[in-house]
């Protein structure tokens, strides 16, 4: 559904898919995407690993979490960790979707 959505926002292409957090960290590596939508409950690793993985490469990445974990504790960790959008994504699934239209948008305008 997530990939579907995202694939019908202008200026926006999904360039890769993981399915574990080893996956998503060589993949990020290799594609250095502009946005990483990440799930923080994955086999291999958690989204926490893969945003450690992000800031400690120096990537550009901007990440936004979209999670059916998204307890305070959880929202607290990814703030320290520097993720600016985090969303419950049985909640806040068309809040994400939002933030990403507008992320794309902006883009137009670099």
């Amino acid at each position: 559904r997530l990939v579907k959505m995202v694939s019908q926002i202008h200026n926006a292409k999904v360039v890769g898919l993981a399915n574990d957090g080893v996956e998503a960290i060589t993949s990020i590596q290799k594609l250095k995407p502009d946005l990483v939508i990440l799930d923080l409950r994955m086999p291999k690793g958690n989204g926490f690993d893969v945003i450690r993985n992000i800031k400690k490469n120096n990537l550009s990445t901007t990440v936004l979490v979209l999670t059916s974990f998204a307890t305070i504790p959880h929202r607290e960790m990814c703030k320290q960790l520097g993720v600016k959008y985090f969303f419950d994504k049985t909640t806040e699934f068309e809040q994400a979707i939002e933030v990403i239209e507008r992320l794309a948008s902006s883009c137009l305008a670099e």
